[in-house]
């Protein structure tokens, strides 16, 4: 399994919303896609709740690197995406393998 974890900072406006509505759209539109993607087990994203840390977290499962890589190149998740790179400032990324 493919543990795929995402971090963003959040524009303070953008998209005509501020960072907790645009915050709320994101984690709405990603996770409307679980059971629409082959491969792509768990998604959950939620605020970070510490002051100074990332704004969102993104955690999600995928059953191995070609379905990480499916979904990253899905026209679904491409969509979401736009809006993302749109509203966001900063970002960070870790894949892992786990059992």
């Amino acid at each position: 399994m493919i543990k795929h974890l995402v971090l963003w900072n959040l524009k303070e406006q953008a998209a005509g919303g501020g960072k907790a509505a645009n915050g709320a759209v994101i984690k709405a539109r990603l996770e409307g896609l679980v059971g629409k993607i082959e491969g792509l087990r768990f998604l959950q994203v939620g605020p970070g709740v510490a002051e100074g840390n990332w704004d969102l977290c993104l955690y999600s499962e995928f059953d191995d690197l070609d379905a990480l890589n499916f979904y990253r190149n899905h026209p679904l998740h491409l969509e979401v995406q736009k809006f993302v790179h749109e509203v966001i400032s900063d970002r960070a990324a870790c894949d892992f393998e786990s059992e």
